[in-house]
């Protein structure tokens, strides 16, 4: 199972440490804690992100800031299998990025809900790897 500390989650989701925290004050994010710190599920991170990302009016601050062939730091939010491609879909940041590759791939990345990956963006191609 992949967990984050809070400053990881807070990269993934593009917002502060202390807005993490808050999240997790309010009931928002469920935390646990290992050797005396606090981390978040993966697949905690993961529902959260997409809820996120499905908020109508979420800001988008970095959206200006990104070009077309960078490489976007996310966490997997679902892996669609079958016998020979896969869909996997990210939470880069703001963003909301889905990459077909072929299942042998998906599965070698080790790609699951709640996994950290890198989406590498240029032109119409996403390339996903393990950081």
């Amino acid at each position: 199972m992949h967990t984050y500390r809070i400053a990881e989650a807070a990269e993934l989701l593009g917002v502060s440490d202390d807005t993490v925290r808050r999240w997790i004050d309010q009931g928002r994010l469920a935390a646990t804690t290992q050797d005396g710190r606090s981390v978040i599920r993966g697949t905690d991170l993961a529902d959260h992100a997409v809820a996120l990302a499905q908020r109508p009016d979420r800001d988008t601050p970095r959206a200006a800031a990104v070009s077309a062939r960078n490489r976007l730091p996310g966490l997997v939010t679902r892996v669609t299998l079958d016998t020979v491609m896969a869909q996997v879909e990210m939470i880069c940041g703001p963003y909301r990025l889905v990459s077909l590759m072929s299942a042998e791939a998906a599965r070698e990345l080790g790609l699951e809900p709640g996994a950290r990956a890198i989406a590498s963006v240029k032109s119409t191609n996403v390339v996903v790897e393990r950081p």
